[in-house]
C-alpha cells in the first residue's frame, strides 16, 4: 500500500497505487434543495446508454428517497456498518471546519475503506478495498421507499427526531431526493479492486472508465465501489458504468463547436439542481486556487456544497449542497462536519452566493469563469433573527474558450400578459 494526501480527510490515508493527479478533474455540484425527484436525469441517462439487452437493471444515474431509499437497498448503510465493526467507535472527526484548503473539515480519525483491510487482516493477505457484493433482491427496485418519510417510525433507525439548524423542528416528517452518479473519485475503489487492471483514471480530466476489452467480469469493482455505481452486465459477462458522457467533456459535441458540454443527466435537469465543471488540481488532488469558478467557489468559498460520504476515502468528486429542512446529526454522517455551517450560509446566503447560484441549468455548456455586475437592492427583510439583503445583480458565465455563454440576473424578470390574450390559449 502507498501514502496518498486526501484533501477531503485532511490527512494521508493508505491506497494500493501512488498518486497519480489528473491535469484537470471532472467535478459536480447538485443543489438537494432544489430537487423534486421527477427523475428526467435517470431516464435521460437511460435512454442514452443503458437501454440495451443486460443493462435492465443499470442505472448509471438514479435519484433515490433518503433516509429509507437507496440503490441497491441498504447501499451506504451496509458500508458504514462495516467500517464501524472494523473500527468500533473509531470512525470520528477531530478538529474544525476552517479555511485550510488541505484540511478544510478538520481530520478524520477512523479508517477508510482501504485502511479497514490492512487492520483487521491479522496476518493474512487482506483484500484492496473493504466492500460487498449486493443480492439480486437488493438490485430489483430503483424507486424503493419513494416519497417516505421517517415520521412516526419507532425503531432503531428513527429520523424522525433531531435538531435543524433553526434549533427547533417544526415539521417532523422530512425526506429528501439524493441525486446520484458516479463520483469519479480521485482514489477510485473500483480501480483499487480491480486484479485485471482494466479500470483507469483519464489524466486529462480524470474521468474513470472501464477498458471493456480487459474486464473479465470479476465483479471486484461492484464489490469495492463504496457507492455501488459499477454494475455488471451478464450478457457480456463486463462490468459497466457511468462514462461522464467523455466525447461531450471533450467538445465533440457539433452543437458547442469544440466548447465543453455537461453530461445528458446534466443538461436534462429541469428543477436547475446541478452543475457540472472542470477544475484545476495540484499533485497531490488539492484544488488549485481558482477564485471565479462556480464549482471553487461553492465548494472552497462558500462551503456550501459537501462531498457524499467522505470518510469512505475515494476523494469524490461529486459535491451537494445538503437540504436545509433535514436532522443535522443524519446529514452529518452523510457529508461529514462541514454541514452545520453549509446549512446556514445556505439558509443566510451573501450577495456573492446568492448571484451564483442562478448559474445553475442556464446553458448546457461547461461553466469556466463568471463575473458580477452589482445592481440595486430590491429586497430586505429579518430572517431567523438575521439581516437579508437582496440586490439584483447581474451574473455572466463564461465557457472554456474565454466566450461568454449568458448573463441572468438575480432577481426573475415578471412578464405579465396582455390583456387581449387573457382569455386566449
Amino acid at each position: 500500500m502507498s501514502s496518498v494526501y486526501n484533501w477531503q480527510l485532511g490527512r494521508e490515508m493508505a491506497y494500493p497505487y501512488e498518486g497519480a493527479a489528473p491535469k484537470e478533474q471532472f467535478a459536480f455540484v447538485i443543489n438537494i434543495n432544489r430537487c423534486i425527484g421527477c427523475q428526467t436525469c435517470t431516464m435521460a441517462c437511460k435512454s442514452t446508454w443503458t437501454f440495451a439487452k443486460g443493462q435492465e437493471h443499470m442505472w448509471w444515474t438514479n435519484v433515490e428517497t433518503k433516509p429509507y431509499g437507496g440503490y441497491p437497498q441498504h447501499w451506504d448503510v451496509k458500508i458504514l456498518d462495516r467500517l464501524e465493526q472494523a473500527n468500533p467507535g473509531g470512525q470520528q472527526w477531530s478538529g474544525k471546519p476552517n479555511g485550510d484548503p488541505k484540511k478544510p473539515y478538520g481530520e478524520f480519525g477512523g479508517k477508510t475503506v482501504f485502511e479497514v483491510p490492512q487492520a483487521v487482516a491479522r496476518g493474512t493477505q487482506p483484500n484492496q478495498v473493504l466492500g460487498y457484493l449486493p443480492t439480486d433482491e437488493e438490485w430489483r427496485f430503483p424507486n424503493i421507499y419513494e416519497d417516505t418519510a421517517p415520521h412516526g417510525q419507532s425503531k432503531p433507525m428513527d429520523f424522525g427526531k433531531g435538531e435543524s439548524i433553526d434549533g427547533d423542528r417544526k415539521h417532523r416528517a422530512w425526506f429528501y431526493y439524493l441525486a446520484r452518479l458516479c463520483n469519479h473519485c480521485s482514489y477510485p475503489a473500483c480501480l483499487a479492486a480491480c486484479p485485471r487492471t482494466a479500470i483507469y483514471k483519464r489524466p486529462e480530466d480524470g474521468i474513470v472508465l472501464i477498458d471493456q476489452k480487459e474486464c473479465r467480469g470479476y465483479r471486484k469493482c461492484v464489490e469495492a465501489c463504496p457507492y455501488k455505481k459499477s454494475l455488471y452486465r451478464g450478457t457480456t459477462r463486463t462490468s459497466e458504468k457511468c462514462i461522464a458522457c467523455y466525447p461531450r467533456v471533450e467538445g465533440k459535441d457539433p452543437e458547442t463547436n469544440g466548447a465543453p458540454m455537461e453530461t445528458r443527466c446534466m443538461a436534462a435537469c429541469i428543477g436547475q439542481v446541478r452543475m457540472q465543471g472542470l477544475v484545476k488540481v495540484d499533485n497531490d488532488t488539492t484544488w488549485v486556487e481558482d477564485r471565479y469558478n462556480p464549482l471553487y467557489y461553492l465548494i472552497h468559498v462558500a462551503k456550501v456544497a459537501l462531498p457524499l460520504y467522505p470518510q469512505f476515502g475515494t476523494e469524490p468528486n461529486g459535491y451537494y449542497i445538503p437540504p436545509r429542512w433535514v436532522p443535522l446529526p443524519y446529514l452529518r454522517q452523510m457529508f461529514g462536519p462541514g454541514v452545520d455551517q453549509a446549512v446556514e450560509r445556505y439558509r443566510n446566503p451573501d450577495r456573492e452566493l446568492l448571484a451564483v447560484l442562478q448559474l445553475f441549468r442556464r446553458s448546457n455548456q461547461i461553466i469556466a469563469r463568471y463575473e458580477i455586475e452589482q445592481g440595486p437592492k430590491v429586497y430586505e427583510a429579518t430572517r431567523n433573527g438575521k439581516r437579508f439583503e437582496m440586490y439584483d445583480d447581474t451574473i455572466r458565465a463564461f465557457n472554456r474558450q474565454g466566450k461568454e455563454i449568458f448573463e441572468t440576473q438575480v432577481e426573475e424578470p415578471v412578464h405579465v400578459r396582455p390583456a387581449v390574450h387573457a382569455n386566449s390559449i
